[in-house]
């Protein structure tokens, strides 16, 4: 038949046929959602999870910030008297060491807790973190013992690291997988709350401790009562965390439930037979976005150390404060942030997290060299509006990160996936933090090192959260739907229910 450039007609019973075909091959792949597939929280379960959670992530950061907070004093404890920066430099490398081991923890306990379970793997790094810290307190001084006295501190610091390693990642994907979708900001924020509460803690004691003792009392016994407080706090959150049940999204996962908001990615890694969390998979299948969690935890970890663990160190050596006027400046800080931290984490889920991180990295970008220009000024009023005009910034991630960082990943290489992209970023960015910028001040003589240092931080952070997805108020990625009541529950069926047709 020649042609004549018009088109064939459509055959409408073809068309139907197609169209059938392909919603069939949709249901398949995304059935309708079913009251079986929502998980209805409970309230005080899920305060229980939270309570937990973050006490031990306290007594994380309770056990590094005694270490940044008595860095002077431990230099001296610790390693041969002579050049003052030596000593400190030493002393701050010991604290980057625990760093350095934390990736190795993050490998072994994070796919570890993707295979038994979350509850048991926090245990476990609860009591050793609890031995090491407490061990600390238990070495004798380089003038006793010699060169044992530092290698005995750099073997507990590495335990310490490795111990931490399952932690952050343990804890805030416990919170995230326990909270209803709608809330997860909220409830995540209470972790970050626990990191407040034991930075001041820490900054607290250390500051009680250098008000009532002399120098003499401090380098003989006293730097050890902070370490030595670390037992029963442990014995108290392991006590917090044997209590708690498994989470539900775990739970769902180990009884092979699959879930009706199952993504391509999770369906795939479900037809393994290897261990969930498998290492292999976590840096192939998954790493793109194990890169955007090392960048935005680098950004997030160095603008963090950079106020919370090295701030005193600077206003003593760099601005001649004695130690504690400079840490009772950084309590009155943090206790700021405390009272707002919560609150960061409702907006989250209500604006977004990306939003609010967005916020907290162009906060430093743009305010980090003023802040600090504040701070040389050396009046205590210009030193607390720096700090706070750091905090400020800060809040805005310590609210919103533990909410962000464990929807990244869906849930059968959560922990795994959390635990290694967190802790390789941490050893290579945060823990070095004030070992750099110490070292940074001393090479170049500029007081303003820090800055810049925080700026490129806040730089990296406004990239790579432009990556990442809004994640609010969104079911975490292989996981079904959570909610706090059966109303919503039923709401949410019927809304995802097909329209009946006439």
């Amino acid at each position: 038949m020649a042609d004549n450039g018009l088109q064939p007609a459509p055959d409408p019973a073809a068309y139907r046929r197609h169209r059938a075909l392909f919603r069939t091959i949709d249901r398949r792949r995304n059935p309708p959602l079913r009251r079986t597939d929502i998980t209805v929280t409970d309230e005080a379960a899920v305060r229980r999870a939270v309570k937990a959670a973050s006490l031990g992530n306290a007594m994380e950061w309770f056990d590094f910030g005694v270490f940044a907070y008595l860095a002077v004093t431990l230099g001296k404890v610790f390693f041969p008297s002579g050049n003052d920066t030596a000593q400190l430099l030493s002393s701050f490398a010991t604290f980057a060491v625990a760093f350095l081991v934390r990736p190795l923890g993050g490998m072994f306990f994070g796919p570890m807790g993707d295979k038994v379970g979350r509850k048991k793997v926090l245990a476990i790094t609860m009591i050793l973190m609890a031995v090491s810290t407490f061990a600390i307190g238990l070495i004798p001084s380089y003038a006793a013992i010699g060169f044992w006295a530092p290698a005995l501190l750099v073997l507990f610091r590495m335990l310490q690291g490795f111990s931490t390693g399952g932690e952050y990642g343990g804890a805030s994907t416990f919170i995230a997988e326990y909270a209803p979708d709608k809330r997860r900001g909220f409830f995540g924020s209470f972790l970050e709350f626990g990191t407040l509460a034991g930075y001041i803690g820490a900054a607290g004691l250390v500051t009680i401790l250098y008000a009532v003792l002399d120098d003499a009392s401090m380098l003989s016994w006293g730097w050890r009562i902070p370490f030595l407080v670390a037992g029963p706090l442990g014995l108290v959150g392991l006590y917090l965390r044997l209590k708690l049940d498994e989470t539900p999204a775990f739970q769902k996962l180990a009884d092979d439930n699959a879930p009706a908001t199952a993504s391509a990615t999770e369906a795939a890694d479900s037809v393994e037979t290897t261990a969930k969390g498998d290492l292999a998979k976590i840096f192939t299948r998954h790493l793109p976005t194990l890169i955007l969690c090392i960048c935005l935890v680098g950004a997030y970890n160095i603008t963090n150390y950079a106020l919370l663990s090295y701030m005193p160190t600077y206003l003593s050596d760099e601005m001649g404060y004695d130690e504690t006027h400079g840490l009772l400046l950084l309590l009155a800080t943090m206790a700021v942030l405390m009272l707002v931290i919560s609150r960061v984490g409702r907006w989250s889920d209500r604006f977004g997290r990306k939003p609010l991180l967005m916020t907290g990295f162009l906060g430093f970008l743009v305010l980090t060299v003023p802040a600090f220009l504040l701070v040389q000024q050396g009046s205590v009023a210009a030193v607390m509006g720096g700090m706070l005009m750091l905090g400020l910034s800060l809040v805005c991630l310590l609210g919103t990160m533990s909410a962000a960082l464990p929807a990244l990943f869906p849930t059968n290489v959560r922990y795994g996936s959390l635990s290694v992209g967190y802790n390789l970023s941490a050893s290579l960015f945060g823990g070095t933090t004030p070992l750099v910028i110490t070292a940074l001040i001393g090479w170049t003589g500029d007081e303003m090192m820090p800055a810049y240092y925080t700026v490129a931080a806040a730089i990296v952070g406004v990239i790579s959260v432009a990556f990442m997805k809004e994640t609010a108020r969104k079911p975490l990625d292989g996981s079904p739907p959570s909610v706090e009541t059966k109303e919503e529950a039923a709401e949410l069926v019927h809304a995802q229910s097909p329209a009946p047709k006439f």
